[in-house]
Protein backbone atom coordinates (compact mmCIF):
# COMPACT_ATOMS: atom_id res chain seq x y z
CA UNK A 1 0.00 0.00 0.00
CA UNK A 2 1.04 3.74 -0.27
CA UNK A 3 0.32 6.19 1.97
CA UNK A 4 0.40 9.96 1.40
CA UNK A 5 1.50 11.63 5.36
CA UNK A 6 0.68 15.64 4.91
CA UNK A 7 2.11 17.96 6.79
CA UNK A 8 0.26 20.76 8.94
CA UNK A 9 0.96 24.53 10.51
CA UNK A 10 0.36 26.02 13.62
CA UNK A 11 -2.03 29.11 14.15
CA UNK A 12 -1.29 30.57 17.31
CA UNK A 13 1.70 28.87 19.56
CA UNK A 14 2.02 29.52 23.74
CA UNK A 15 4.36 27.62 25.74
CA UNK A 16 2.37 27.98 28.71
CA UNK A 17 5.22 26.01 31.37
CA UNK A 18 8.40 24.03 31.48
CA UNK A 19 7.17 19.98 32.81
CA UNK A 20 9.16 18.37 35.03
CA UNK A 21 9.40 15.56 32.22
CA UNK A 22 11.87 18.11 30.60
CA UNK A 23 8.92 18.98 28.11
CA UNK A 24 6.77 22.13 27.83
CA UNK A 25 3.06 23.00 27.89
CA UNK A 26 2.11 24.17 24.81
CA UNK A 27 -1.42 25.74 24.06
CA UNK A 28 -1.89 25.69 19.75
CA UNK A 29 -4.24 24.81 16.93
CA UNK A 30 -2.82 22.40 14.77
CA UNK A 31 -4.22 23.02 11.24
CA UNK A 32 -3.78 20.64 8.06
CA UNK A 33 -2.15 21.27 4.83
CA UNK A 34 -3.65 18.31 2.55
CA UNK A 35 -1.35 19.72 -0.94
CA UNK A 36 2.44 19.11 0.72
CA UNK A 37 3.33 15.23 1.61
CA UNK A 38 5.39 12.49 1.40
CA UNK A 39 5.17 9.21 -0.15
CA UNK A 40 4.95 6.03 2.45
CA UNK A 41 5.29 2.66 0.68
CA UNK A 42 4.34 -0.45 3.15
CA UNK A 43 4.58 -3.77 1.74
CA UNK A 44 4.73 -7.27 3.37
CA UNK A 45 8.18 -8.24 2.72
CA UNK A 46 7.15 -11.86 0.53
CA UNK A 47 5.47 -9.17 -1.91
CA UNK A 48 8.62 -7.64 -2.42
CA UNK A 49 10.13 -11.39 -3.33
CA UNK A 50 12.65 -10.40 -0.35
CA UNK A 51 14.75 -13.39 1.34
CA UNK A 52 14.29 -13.03 5.14
CA UNK A 53 16.63 -10.85 7.53
CA UNK A 54 17.27 -10.68 11.10
CA UNK A 55 15.38 -7.30 11.02
CA UNK A 56 11.41 -7.33 11.09
CA UNK A 57 11.54 -3.77 9.17
CA UNK A 58 13.59 -2.97 6.15
CA UNK A 59 13.45 1.17 5.45
CA UNK A 60 14.95 2.51 1.78
CA UNK A 61 14.08 6.57 1.27
CA UNK A 62 14.12 8.54 -1.63
CA UNK A 63 13.77 12.29 -2.51
CA UNK A 64 15.15 14.30 -0.22
CA UNK A 65 18.06 13.06 1.99
CA UNK A 66 17.38 11.56 5.14
CA UNK A 67 20.40 11.84 7.15
CA UNK A 68 19.51 10.30 10.44
CA UNK A 69 20.94 6.51 11.04
CA UNK A 70 18.08 4.10 9.96
CA UNK A 71 17.51 3.01 13.75
CA UNK A 72 16.81 6.76 14.71
CA UNK A 73 14.48 6.91 11.77
CA UNK A 74 10.72 7.74 13.26
CA UNK A 75 9.00 5.37 10.91
CA UNK A 76 11.50 2.54 11.48
CA UNK A 77 10.68 3.57 15.38
CA UNK A 78 7.19 3.23 14.87
CA UNK A 79 7.24 0.03 12.63
CA UNK A 80 9.19 -1.83 15.22
CA UNK A 81 7.22 -0.55 18.63
CA UNK A 82 3.78 -1.35 17.09
CA UNK A 83 5.15 -4.61 15.78
CA UNK A 84 6.99 -5.76 18.91
CA UNK A 85 3.26 -5.85 20.50
CA UNK A 86 2.34 -8.07 17.22
CA UNK A 87 4.93 -10.60 16.87
CA UNK A 88 2.63 -13.36 16.05
CA UNK A 89 1.06 -11.07 12.58
CA UNK A 90 4.98 -10.08 11.55
CA UNK A 91 5.65 -11.92 8.43
CA UNK A 92 8.58 -13.78 7.85
CA UNK A 93 10.03 -12.02 5.78
CA UNK A 94 9.41 -8.82 7.86
CA UNK A 95 7.88 -5.53 6.71
CA UNK A 96 9.26 -3.47 3.57
CA UNK A 97 9.13 0.38 4.46
CA UNK A 98 9.74 3.20 1.58
CA UNK A 99 9.88 6.77 2.23
CA UNK A 100 9.72 9.29 -0.52
CA UNK A 101 10.61 12.68 1.26
CA UNK A 102 8.95 15.81 -0.01
CA UNK A 103 8.03 17.60 3.57
CA UNK A 104 11.25 19.91 4.49
CA UNK A 105 13.53 18.78 7.63
CA UNK A 106 13.47 21.22 10.13
CA UNK A 107 10.53 23.16 9.11
CA UNK A 108 7.92 23.06 11.93
CA UNK A 109 5.61 21.49 9.56
CA UNK A 110 5.72 17.94 11.35
CA UNK A 111 6.50 16.09 8.29
CA UNK A 112 8.15 13.41 10.48
CA UNK A 113 5.70 12.95 12.76
CA UNK A 114 3.40 12.39 10.10
CA UNK A 115 5.34 10.04 7.95
CA UNK A 116 5.58 8.06 11.92
CA UNK A 117 1.82 7.90 11.92
CA UNK A 118 1.20 7.00 8.94
CA UNK A 119 3.52 3.66 9.61
CA UNK A 120 1.33 3.11 12.33
CA UNK A 121 -2.33 3.20 10.57
CA UNK A 122 -0.38 1.63 7.27
CA UNK A 123 0.81 -1.52 9.40
CA UNK A 124 -2.56 -1.72 11.21
CA UNK A 125 -3.92 -2.07 8.08
CA UNK A 126 -1.98 -3.96 5.97
CA UNK A 127 -1.65 -6.82 8.85
CA UNK A 128 -4.93 -6.55 9.91
CA UNK A 129 -4.56 -6.08 13.18
CA UNK A 130 -7.82 -4.02 14.16
CA UNK A 131 -6.64 -1.43 15.94
CA UNK A 132 -8.84 1.86 16.49
CA UNK A 133 -7.81 5.67 16.37
CA UNK A 134 -7.80 5.22 20.01
CA UNK A 135 -5.97 2.32 20.33
CA UNK A 136 -3.35 3.88 18.18
CA UNK A 137 -3.11 7.27 20.42
CA UNK A 138 -0.29 5.35 23.08
CA UNK A 139 1.48 4.46 20.39
CA UNK A 140 1.43 7.94 18.54
CA UNK A 141 2.58 9.56 21.85
CA UNK A 142 5.51 7.84 22.46
CA UNK A 143 6.91 8.89 19.07
CA UNK A 144 6.62 12.61 19.11
CA UNK A 145 4.57 16.00 20.70
CA UNK A 146 2.61 16.39 17.40
CA UNK A 147 2.58 12.43 15.84
CA UNK A 148 -1.29 11.96 17.90
CA UNK A 149 -2.76 15.06 15.33
CA UNK A 150 -2.37 12.93 12.45
CA UNK A 151 -4.14 10.76 13.07
CA UNK A 152 -7.19 12.63 12.89
CA UNK A 153 -5.67 15.25 10.34
CA UNK A 154 -8.47 17.89 10.88
CA UNK A 155 -8.50 21.69 13.03
CA UNK A 156 -7.22 20.26 16.43
CA UNK A 157 -6.50 22.60 19.30
CA UNK A 158 -3.10 20.73 20.91
CA UNK A 159 -2.22 20.89 25.05
CA UNK A 160 -0.37 19.32 26.91
CA UNK A 161 3.07 18.53 24.87
CA UNK A 162 0.61 18.77 22.13
CA UNK A 163 -0.76 15.25 22.41
CA UNK A 164 -3.62 16.12 24.19
CA UNK A 165 -6.29 17.51 21.48
CA UNK A 166 -9.94 18.77 21.62
CA UNK A 167 -11.50 19.21 18.06
CA UNK A 168 -11.89 22.47 16.76
CA UNK A 169 -15.10 23.75 14.59
CA UNK A 170 -14.47 27.29 14.45
CA UNK A 171 -11.73 27.85 12.44
CA UNK A 172 -12.37 26.64 8.37
CA UNK A 173 -9.51 28.04 6.16
CA UNK A 174 -11.36 26.80 3.25
CA UNK A 175 -11.02 29.03 0.05
CA UNK A 176 -8.13 30.62 1.35
CA UNK A 177 -4.62 30.80 -0.81
CA UNK A 178 -1.47 29.36 1.54
CA UNK A 179 2.17 30.22 0.96
CA UNK A 180 5.10 28.09 2.54
CA UNK A 181 8.55 29.58 2.54
CA UNK A 182 11.48 27.70 3.99
CA UNK A 183 14.99 29.00 4.45
CA UNK A 184 17.68 26.80 4.63
CA UNK A 185 18.89 28.31 8.17
CA UNK A 186 17.03 27.13 11.42
CA UNK A 187 17.35 26.22 14.78
CA UNK A 188 17.17 22.84 16.24
CA UNK A 189 13.42 22.59 18.32
CA UNK A 190 15.50 22.28 21.13
CA UNK A 191 17.22 25.00 20.98
CA UNK A 192 14.16 26.81 20.37
CA UNK A 193 12.97 25.91 23.83
CA UNK A 194 15.97 26.74 25.53
CA UNK A 195 15.42 30.53 23.82
CA UNK A 196 11.25 30.78 25.45
CA UNK A 197 10.61 31.80 28.68
CA UNK A 198 6.69 29.72 29.25
CA UNK A 199 4.31 32.22 30.42
CA UNK A 200 0.17 32.48 30.03
CA UNK A 201 -0.76 34.10 26.91
CA UNK A 202 -2.78 37.35 27.04
CA UNK A 203 -5.80 35.85 25.81
CA UNK A 204 -6.92 32.77 25.21
CA UNK A 205 -6.22 31.09 21.46
CA UNK A 206 -9.42 29.71 21.32
CA UNK A 207 -10.83 33.11 21.23
CA UNK A 208 -8.36 34.90 19.52
CA UNK A 209 -9.23 31.99 16.57
CA UNK A 210 -13.18 33.13 16.73
CA UNK A 211 -12.01 36.36 15.56
CA UNK A 212 -11.69 37.15 12.17
CA UNK A 213 -8.53 36.12 9.77
CA UNK A 214 -7.97 39.78 9.48
CA UNK A 215 -7.56 40.71 13.39
CA UNK A 216 -5.02 38.30 13.18
CA UNK A 217 -2.07 39.92 12.52
CA UNK A 218 -1.92 41.63 16.03
CA UNK A 219 -3.60 38.90 18.27
CA UNK A 220 -2.93 35.00 17.11
CA UNK A 221 0.96 34.81 18.38
CA UNK A 222 3.62 32.34 18.02
CA UNK A 223 5.91 32.45 21.33
CA UNK A 224 9.03 31.18 19.41
CA UNK A 225 8.65 34.36 16.78
CA UNK A 226 10.67 36.69 18.31
CA UNK A 227 13.72 34.87 20.25
CA UNK A 228 14.11 33.03 16.75
CA UNK A 229 14.04 36.26 14.83
CA UNK A 230 16.48 38.19 16.84
CA UNK A 231 18.68 34.74 16.30
CA UNK A 232 17.55 34.32 13.06
CA UNK A 233 16.39 37.79 11.07
CA UNK A 234 16.06 36.49 7.97
CA UNK A 235 12.84 34.64 8.97
CA UNK A 236 11.53 38.09 10.14
CA UNK A 237 12.50 39.70 6.72
CA UNK A 238 10.39 37.05 5.25
CA UNK A 239 7.24 37.39 7.62
CA UNK A 240 7.56 40.81 6.33
CA UNK A 241 7.94 40.18 2.76
CA UNK A 242 4.43 37.51 3.08
CA UNK A 243 3.03 41.21 4.49
CA UNK A 244 4.43 43.07 1.90
CA UNK A 245 3.40 40.81 -1.40
CA UNK A 246 -0.32 40.89 0.47
CA UNK A 247 -0.82 38.72 3.10
CA UNK A 248 -3.63 38.61 4.97
CA UNK A 249 -2.11 36.78 7.94
CA UNK A 250 1.93 35.60 8.18
CA UNK A 251 3.33 33.22 10.98
CA UNK A 252 5.80 31.32 12.11
CA UNK A 253 5.16 27.32 11.72
CA UNK A 254 6.00 25.38 14.83
CA UNK A 255 9.61 26.59 16.14
CA UNK A 256 10.59 27.10 12.12
CA UNK A 257 12.13 27.77 10.08
CA UNK A 258 9.23 27.54 7.49
CA UNK A 259 7.05 31.18 7.25
CA UNK A 260 3.56 30.79 5.87
CA UNK A 261 1.27 33.14 4.76
CA UNK A 262 -2.86 33.00 4.37
CA UNK A 263 -3.72 35.60 1.06
CA UNK A 264 -7.27 36.08 -0.49
CA UNK A 265 -5.57 35.92 -3.66
CA UNK A 266 -3.00 33.35 -5.35
CA UNK A 267 0.16 34.27 -4.52
CA UNK A 268 3.20 34.02 -7.22
CA UNK A 269 5.46 31.18 -6.79
CA UNK A 270 8.42 33.83 -8.25
CA UNK A 271 8.11 36.27 -5.29
CA UNK A 272 11.09 34.32 -3.72
CA UNK A 273 13.20 33.33 -6.52
CA UNK A 274 14.79 30.21 -5.95
CA UNK A 275 16.59 30.92 -2.88
CA UNK A 276 13.45 29.36 -0.55
CA UNK A 277 11.37 26.16 -0.61
CA UNK A 278 8.27 27.32 -1.67
CA UNK A 279 4.56 25.71 -1.35
CA UNK A 280 1.45 26.97 -2.96
CA UNK A 281 -2.13 25.51 -2.60
CA UNK A 282 -6.03 26.41 -2.06
CA UNK A 283 -6.53 25.22 1.35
Amino acid sequence: MILFPHCKINLGLHITARRSDGYHDIETLFYPVRGLCDALEILNGEENGSSSSDSAVHFSSSGLSIDCPTDKNLCVKAAQMLLADFPAQIPATGIRLHLHKTIPFGAGLGGGSADATATLTGINQLLHLGLTVEELRPYAARLGSDTVFFLYNSPMFGSGRGEELTPCDTVDLHGWWLMLVKPDAGVSTAEAYSLITPHAPAQPLAHVLQQPVETWREMLINDFEEPIYRKLPQLREIKEALYHHGATYAALSGSGSTLFGLFRQKPDVTWFGNDYFVHIEQL
